[in-house]
């Protein structure tokens, strides 16, 4: 049965979808089979594999509203030992059609249920806001993994995140954790990286990853590739940082058995 993480943070711009890709594709070098669900409208998750988003049948948005089964809408190794259940602009609007609807919460995780003992790991890319898809995404994870930019307001907006996940662990999903904080474009030229680090540290009660997912060009120019950092230049600094985080998300894992 798979393990299910939802990467999550409401602030843009910190590292989401490159953890979410990156560290998809660490877990299947390791040879984990790998599902990543894009809830994200922007689609960039699907996008970083090399799909063409804007040209697809059946969405994660078919798959919300009913109008398609998850192996419909489910593309198969999309690279080896990744497959995708991809998202584009029209995921927007699906918040104003499920107004109404019953267990809207639930949606994705009853469909999930279907595929989750096809896979290691499924991996959820959330949007960058608090809203019915991510929301979804909690309800059908094990825990959520936070990446944490390496700037000064890293902190801000971490404590309604947590009580966001809390709130979801008592109302609608018991087994919700949280998987842990991952540092992202870390610069170890400068102090402030390191003081943040310190900082959240220092602040925060829940586990952290000791990786540190540096700034790095070849990270940034991937998803213009349409690949993974594994493929687009794996001996590069950001490919063995996310193959370091796939090896402590695996062992971590364990641990917790």
């Amino acid at each position: 049965m798979g393990k299910i993480i939802a990467v999550a943070n409401q602030k843009g711009g910190v590292g989401k979808t490159t953890t979410t890709i990156n560290l998809a594709a660490g877990l299947a070098v390791k040879g984990k089979k790998v599902l990543i669900i894009d809830t994200d409208p922007q689609g960039n998750a699907t996008s970083g594999f090399g799909v063409d988003k804007n040209d697809l049948n059946n969405t994660i948005y078919e798959l919300m509203l009913g109008e398609c089964s998850i192996r419909d809408c489910l593309l198969k190794e999309v690279v080896k030992n990744v497959s995708i259940i991809p998202a584009n602009v029209n995921l927007a609007a699906a918040e104003i059609e499920l107004i109404g609807v019953n267990e809207k919460e639930y949606i994705l995780k009853n469909e999930v249920d279907y595929v989750k003992d096809d896979f290691d790991y499924i991996v959820i890319d959330c949007p960058p806001s608090l809203n019915m898809l991510t929301i979804n995404a909690m309800t059908t994870a094990d825990s959520v993994l936070v990446p944490i930019q390496c700037e000064f307001y890293a902190l801000e907006g971490l404590s309604q995140l947590i009580h966001t996940i809390n709130l979801v662990r008592d109302r609608l999903n018991p087994r919700l954790d949280i998987e842990g904080v991952v540092f992202t474009m870390y610069d170890a030229r400068t102090n402030l990286s390191a003081q943040v680090v310190e900082n959240v540290k220092e602040n925060l009660r829940h586990h952290i990853y000791q990786t540190l997912i540096p700034r790095n060009v070849r990270l940034a120019e991937a998803p213009s590739f349409g690949m993974p950092i594994t493929l687009y230049d794996p001996k590069s600094a950001g490919a063995e940082a996310y193959m370091k985080l796939a090896e402590e998300v695996i062992a971590h894992g364990k641990k917790k058995k």
